[in-house]
């Protein structure tokens, strides 16, 4: 009897080592030489204040990013907002965006002070209006489709909060 199951773990055990060799792997890891898009010395409550201070006058939402220069998904959605022209037309007309840098606990007190939106992973997404009030937290695994973040989405998501202001 302890034959057969040692024969049917070890079968289980080959199979599982043969399905990872064939699935693709999921990118969560920077690309080699990225350059750094997060400021890993930079207090994310100044940040924020800042972006706050400049919404207020240009009558904007903020929209926080938190995320960490080893997040090949944070590099992604980063990449979307600058070279989608939809995407950073909408970001330029109705927000002031903010990279927090969350690498090693890095500013955990802005995590815990927007309710840990890191909870979701990274990169995830907090929109402030201009008075600083928390209006959403979105999981940008919501915004993917398959191996990237699908522009119509993201540009959905941020055109229904721009709508509000």
């Amino acid at each position: 009897m302890k034959a057969k199951n040692f024969s049917i773990l070890f079968l289980a055990g080959v199979l599982a080592v043969s399905a990872a060799l064939v699935m693709p792997v999921r990118a969560d890891s920077a690309p080699k030489g990225a350059p750094n898009i997060y400021d890993e010395s930079a207090d994310g409550s100044k940040q924020i204040a800042d972006a706050l201070a400049t919404a207020k006058k240009d009558n904007k939402i903020v929209l926080v990013q938190f995320g960490a220069n080893w997040c090949g998904w944070c590099h992604k959605l980063h990449k979307l907002f600058d070279t989608d022209p939809k995407i950073a037309e909408e970001l330029k007309n109705n927000y002031v965006v903010v990279m927090v840098d969350v690498n090693k606990d890095h500013n955990k007190d802005v995590n815990a002070k927007y309710g840990n939106p890191m909870q979701h992973g990274l990169p995830v997404i907090v929109l402030l209006d201009a008075n600083g009030k928390q209006l959403t937290t979105k999981d940008t695994g919501e915004l993917e489709s398959g191996d990237h973040h699908d522009p119509e989405k993201v540009l959905t998501f941020l055109k229904t909060w721009s709508a509000k202001r």
